[in-house]
């Protein structure tokens, strides 16, 4: 059993983290950490979590967590990343790895170096869906890639309001955008099926100078961009054309394409309210349904569940790590590689210019 304590366990990581950790046999959850006692207390009591912190250090110093889970804000997440990795414990955190892409690098160094298992959660990485489309493509189901194309709602972000407990977000020091987040989820996935982006041009619309903060009859400034427009070149050869455009009611969907010299595969929501990187997808190769197997998908969740069921894909994958003595995957080299994406797209935004991605 591996003894994890969640940092930051009463918001995004009670719907998501903890249901994945307390349904796996793999794992055990000996700690919760929150910025209230009382908060902790709670959380601790609804899943039967022995040790509630309000202090995430004297959560990473007990002798019964072994894996520390940061799910705090982004701007936070560097300051408990590396008092774990100074405590020698093994650590899984959210994405964004930080707000600063040379910071993600040195963390990321300092993991290589502390010995210690590191990952990030980027579940789009395990999805069963996205995974079973990259075997398609390397089997050569549609022959050889020419073009890469993905449209998706980056909602709540980006639109003319936003929910009350995101009212921090319209700064960038918050590393909360629909380019971080929601970009920075969907391109991995993309990467991953069809080829890494190794140039860009791009544009960074912002639409909105102030937004609405919902149910409160105020607005706050508004310094992030309302879209993601971007054209890219991928190292398998293919190009990439992407847009995330911001919305302000729950994301209606996603649409991928992928079209080869032999033939087109499509993926599209089954559902409306979902991210892709949430859910399973409705795959259809040359307009004709196609059917996942079951070999891929492996845990105790209905894809349907929402987020739960591809983290918990994602601590199989540290579990297997850990068991086998190598890395996790996506760690936080890889998170530092994706950093440098959004830099890139960043760069390319303000230049008007095309950027190459390190």
């Amino acid at each position: 059993m591996i003894r994890t304590g969640v940092v930051g366990a009463s918001g995004w990581a009670r719907a998501s983290h903890l249901p994945a950790l307390t349904a796996l046999s793999e794992y055990e959850v000996t700690a919760v950490a929150t910025t209230r006692q009382e908060s902790a207390d709670r959380v601790a009591a609804e899943y039967g979590v022995p040790l509630a912190f309000a202090d995430p250090g004297m959560l990473i110093a007990h002798d019964h967590v072994e894996l520390v889970v940061v799910s705090v804000k982004a701007p936070e997440h560097a300051k408990v990343i590396r008092a774990a990795l100074e405590a020698g414990k093994h650590v899984l955190s959210e994405w964004p790895l930080t707000v600063d892409p040379t910071e993600a690098a040195e963390l990321a160094d300092l993991a290589s170096a502390a010995g210690v298992v590191h990952a990030v959660c980027l579940q789009g990485h395990h999805s069963p869906d996205m995974r079973f489309v990259t075997d398609l493509i390397a089997d050569g189901r549609i022959g050889r890639l020419e073009s890469a194309i993905l449209v998706a709602s980056g909602s709540p972000l980006g639109g003319a309001s936003l929910p009350a407990e995101l009212a921090w977000s319209t700064e960038p020091a918050g590393g909360t955008s629909v380019l971080t987040i929601m970009a920075g989820h969907f391109l991995p996935m993309l990467e991953q099926m069809a080829g890494r982006l190794v140039e860009v041009t791009a544009r960074l619309p912002r639409l909105h100078d102030r937004v609405a903060v919902a149910g409160t009859g105020k607005t706050v400034v508004n310094r992030m961009p309302s879209q993601v427009l971007l054209h890219g070149l991928l190292d398998s050869g293919a190009t990439a054309s992407i847009a995330v455009h911001g919305g302000s009611g729950s994301p209606d969907g996603f649409f991928v394409k992928l079209v080869g010299s032999e033939g087109t595969l499509t993926a599209t929501q089954p559902r409306p309210g979902v991210y892709m990187h949430w859910t399973d997808w409705d795959i259809r190769s040359d307009g004709e349904r196609v059917a996942i197997p079951d070999a891929y998908r492996t845990v105790p969740f209905d894809p349907a569940a929402g987020p739960v069921a591809n983290v918990a894909a994602l601590y199989q994958e540290i579990a297997r790590a850990l068991a086998e003595g190598r890395p996790a995957y996506p760690d936080f080299h890889a998170a530092a590689r994706h950093h440098r994406v959004l830099a890139a797209i960043e760069r390319a935004a303000e230049s008007g210019g095309t950027e190459q991605v390190s």
